[in-house]
């Protein structure tokens, strides 16, 4: 065992103010709130949800405990969909998301962090159990275990033995070793899961009793460069109880039996790989030289249209976002806010857009009254104070001048009508179609125009494919998009015949996995497109599961023409981080020119996918 006591690192979790309030952390702002969890929190009892933060079964997400107290003595948790929720603390399908903080190896972490998911930046730090191997190395290491043997590394694992549906007996630890195998580390965990079957991340089903391989890997945390905490990506372990009994949980973390369990077991385990050597505080002259290189300690990172819309939301500046209607504006603003109100400018009234005066016949008055939109963002910013409510003024430019009038002293003053103030955590964002997208489009005035921030959205190929391979676009059109560079992901509009969009490939997604009959997607992207998808799909490919099961012959690569090589190199560029060193290599064998067209199509300018991909040309000799 390497872990030095030294060296020793106090795991924590979030609270509630870290996750939803005013000094929310800046790097969950940026990641969300949602956590995948790991195989084995599923082993181990963890529950997981539909929701998932990307195409991989790796990406399902799960509740995950917080240090807060919840309602009536429950504890504060956050479901797989990022909402909160109180669990009571005997639950033990919730799981673990450890959290460092000041620790003193931080700093000493900066040149091995690389960009993430939305701008994040992470580092891998520590090992632990995680994620379950293909069938294929399933079989062989429980083959060599019960015939042979394999070679124990010393290190072990502690997590509790009881099951998952035993509220009320206290912590039964159960020490699993960590074994060596190919230069690889795993454990062999007994499932204890709350489900009676289940799927793990290599697709094979599972049921409680069943021995299962679990490799061990580095753990990955995002940074939050403010606070200097180290928040781990997923939640990697469920089956521990929060506190025992009938304990009502009062927030006194320390006391609770998980600050007992990441005290004496987790903390120690995660970081057995770790040597006081490796990770030396800095001297502070390179402290100092780095501060004299920023010295306002600014961030000079890449900034993506999702960064400033955010950014804007964030300070408060009213941000509009310019482009067609295709381009997935309103779909950008509902990522950010699900349940903003939403104006549409081109049908408003200046009665409903700034309430209007009626008469009381009684008092003989003239009462204002507010328009409905305004009462609805009301209760919403009274009810979620904590939360920043986006009010989305829709096609802004196709309405009206007297329109844009009314919105321009909304948007000015954050005033409705000169009477009612708009909640101080309500946010403007405002979008509209450019004069030369739409015959209906109206110029903006310019005092209207200076008032914004303004983001020009225009859907890229590469931009496209990367969110398609996010958002389980059916593989045929992700491979079609891809294999035609662009050109079919639009068509001219003439007003008489469908034509193709971003927003129409959507829509032909879930026809084309609901119905499996590509020929009616034509009332989508017309005629023409259709006719030339149908003979893509038609040529012969080699999947990502007969690569990834070696279901294939010589013969069948011999037989692959260019254009199915093509498609075979765009079909399975939609591997998994896990499994790409296994495909890439099966792509050497289609040419040097399909593996530039892989490593482009998977990478996708990711920096820690380019990275893996630079790796694997060294372990083939340079071979592209």
């Amino acid at each position: 065992m390497n872990y030095n006591v030294d060296f020793d690192i106090e795991l924590t979790l979030l609270s509630a103010e870290e996750i939803f309030g005013k000094n929310k952390l800046d790097v969950l702002r940026k990641y969300g709130t949602s956590s995948a969890i790991t195989d084995l929190a599923i082993l181990t009892g963890g529950d997981c949800c539909n929701m998932t933060l990307g195409p991989s079964l790796k990406d399902r997400t799960g509740p995950y405990y917080t240090k807060s107290p919840g309602i009536n003595g429950k504890v504060l948790g956050i479901y797989g969909d990022g909402e909160r929720a109180s669990f009571h603390p005997c639950i033990r399908s919730i799981a673990i998301r450890p959290v460092i903080k000041n620790s003193t190896i931080f700093d000493s972490l900066y040149p091995n962090r690389i960009k993430d998911y939305n701008g994040c930046e992470v580092v891998e730090f520590g090992e632990y159990p995680q994620y379950t191997p293909i069938f294929d190395v399933q079989e062989l290491l429980e083959k060599e275990y019960q015939v042979i043997g394999l070679r124990k590394t010393g290190r072990k694992y502690t997590f509790d033995s009881t099951a998952s549906d035993n509220y009320s007996q206290s912590f039964q630890p159960v020490t699993y070793n960590e074994y060596e195998h190919k230069g690889k580390k795993y454990i062999r965990v007994e499932a204890r899961s709350r489900f009676s079957y289940f799927q793990l991340s290599n697709e094979q089903k599972y049921k409680n009793g069943d021995n299962v391989w679990v490799e061990v890997s580095p753990v990955v945390w995002l940074i939050d460069e403010e606070t200097k905490s180290l928040v781990c990506k997923r939640g990697i372990l469920s089956g521990i109880l929060f506190h025992t009994g009938s304990k009502k949980y009062n927030g006194d973390f320390k006391t609770t039996e998980m600050k007992k369990y990441l005290d004496k077991h987790m903390s120690k385990e995660l970081f057995q790989n770790i040597t006081l050597e490796e990770y030396q505080k800095p001297e502070e002259q390179e402290i100092k030289a780095k501060k004299r290189i920023n010295p306002y300690g600014l961030k000079f990172n890449n900034v993506s249209e999702e960064d400033i819309i955010k950014g804007s939301i964030e300070s408060g500046v009213p941000v509009f976002l310019h482009g067609p209607s295709s381009e997935g504006k309103s779909a950008r603003v509902k990522q950010i806010d699900p349940d903003c109100t939403i104006i549409y400018l081109r049908n408003a009234t200046p009665d409903s857009l700034n309430g209007k005066s009626v008469y009381h016949s009684e008092t003989g008055e003239m009462i204002d009254v507010k328009p409905t939109w305004l009462k609805k963002l009301e209760t919403k910013c009274e009810n979620e104070p904590e939360k920043l409510h986006i009010v989305f003024f829709d096609e802004l430019t196709n309405a009206l001048p007297s329109i844009q009038g009314i919105a321009f002293n909304i948007i000015l003053d954050k005033e409705v009508n000169g009477i009612w103030k708009l909640p101080e955590n309500a946010r403007i964002v405002a979008a509209g179609n450019e004069m030369k997208d739409s015959l209906s489009a109206n110029q903006l005035s310019e005092p209207l125009f200076n008032r914004f921030a303004h983001v020009y959205i225009k859907t890229t190929t590469e931009s496209w494919l990367q969110w398609a391979s996010e958002h389980h676009i059916h593989p045929a059109i992700y491979s079609y998009i891809a294999y035609k560079k662009g050109k079919t992901l639009r068509s001219k509009y003439d007003g008489e015949k469908p034509n193709a969009d971003p927003r129409k490939w959507e829509m032909a997604s879930k026809m084309l996995y609901a119905t499996g009959k590509p020929e009616m997607l034509r009332a989508l992207v017309g005629e023409e497109i259709t006719k030339d998808f149908v003979e893509f799909c038609k040529q012969e490919v080699i999947t990502l599961k007969d690569v990834l099961q070696d279901n294939y012959s010589k013969e069948d690569i011999q037989r692959l023409n260019t254009a199915s090589k093509y498609a075979t190199a765009v079909t399975l560029s939609q591997v998994d981080e896990e499994n790409m060193a296994k495909v890439r290599q099966f792509i050497t064998n289609l040419g040097a020119e399909f593996v530039a067209i892989f490593d482009s199509l998977w990478s996708q300018e990711n920096e820690s996918r380019l990275e893996q991909v630079l790796e694997q040309r060294l372990v083939l000799g340079g071979k592209r």
